[in-house]
C-alpha cells in the first residue's frame, strides 16, 4: 500500500487539503477523510464548502447523510460508507486498519512539535509494516517529494 506522509509547514489543513481531495476527484476516486474529532469534522465541513479552488468539492458528513453518495466523507469514525479507496487522516486520526483503501494521505501539522512526533511515530510503524513510504514536504506553491 502506497502511504504519503504530508508536512503541513505553510498553510493549515483547511487550506492545503482541498487541492489534495480535487485530485483525487479528478483521478476518478472517491476519499474518506478521518478526523480526530467531532470538532474538526464540523471545521473541515465548513471549510471545503467555502473553499474556491476546485471551485467545488462534492462532500459530506454523518450530520449531512446520503453517504453512499458522497464522493468525499468526512468522518471522526472507521466508516467507509461510499467504497473509497484513498484514506485521508487528519494527524494520524483512526486506526491503523486500512482495508480496503488503496493509498493513504497522513496529514500532520509541522508546527505542532507533538503532531510531528506523532507522524515520526506512524512512520516508523508503517515502514516495518513494509508499506512504500513517501515523504511530502509543503513548499510555496504545492508539495515537494523530500524522502
Amino acid at each position: 500500500m502506497d502511504v504519503g506522509f504530508y508536512h503541513l509547514t505553510r498553510t493549515p489543513l483547511e487550506q492545503a487539503l482541498p487541492a489534495l481531495l480535487g485530485r483525487t476527484l479528478d483521478a476518478g476516486e472517491r476519499a474518506v477523510v478521518r478526523c480526530p474529532d467531532a470538532a474538526a469534522v464540523m471545521a473541515l465541513d465548513a471549510a471545503l464548502w467555502a473553499c474556491r479552488d476546485p471551485v467545488w468539492l462534492p462532500h459530506g458528513t454523518a450530520k449531512s447523510g446520503h453517504a453512499a453518495r458522497q464522493p468525499i466523507w468526512l468522518t471522526e469514525g472507521e466508516d467507509v460508507p461510499n467504497e473509497a479507496r484513498f484514506l485521508f487522516r487528519v494527524d494520524g486520526a483512526g486506526s491503523d486498519e486500512f482495508a480496503p483503501f488503496t493509498r493513504i494521505f497522513d496529514l500532520f501539522d509541522g508546527g505542532n512539535p507533538q503532531s510531528v512526533q506523532r507522524a515520526r511515530e506512524r512512520w516508523v510503524a508503517m515502514k516495518s509494516s513494509g508499506h512504500n513510504l513517501v515523504y511530502w514536504k509543503q513548499e510555496e506553491r504545492g508539495w515537494k517529494k523530500a524522502g
